[in-house]
């Protein structure tokens, strides 16, 4: 049986956070470096059953992206709020 490679999605503040468990490995990195510290652990298990993260932990995501660039592993993915969409 293969891992399948479905996104959970949230949307909180400026951003749409896709996480894709599958892929995430549970380091951190995007926690250490999220400026406005809005991910955090998630009661949801990856991969390699370590915790994966999710946003909503702090501040409302500015989708900066930077949680994006720094995954090791490609398991998140950032989209921005069209405005239109907000309202």
């Amino acid at each position: 049986m293969g891992v399948e490679f479905k996104a959970v999605t949230y949307q909180d503040g400026k951003g749409i956070f896709h996480l894709f468990p599958g892929l995430c490995k549970g380091c951190g990195l995007c926690i250490e470096k999220c400026p406005v510290d809005t991910i955090g652990w998630s009661d949801k298990l990856g991969v390699f059953g370590t915790p994966t993260v999710e946003p909503g932990h702090g501040k409302p995501c500015i989708a900066c992206k930077m949680c994006q660039l720094v995954c090791p592993d490609c398991a998140i993915y950032i989209e921005k709020v069209n405005k239109e969409k907000a309202q």
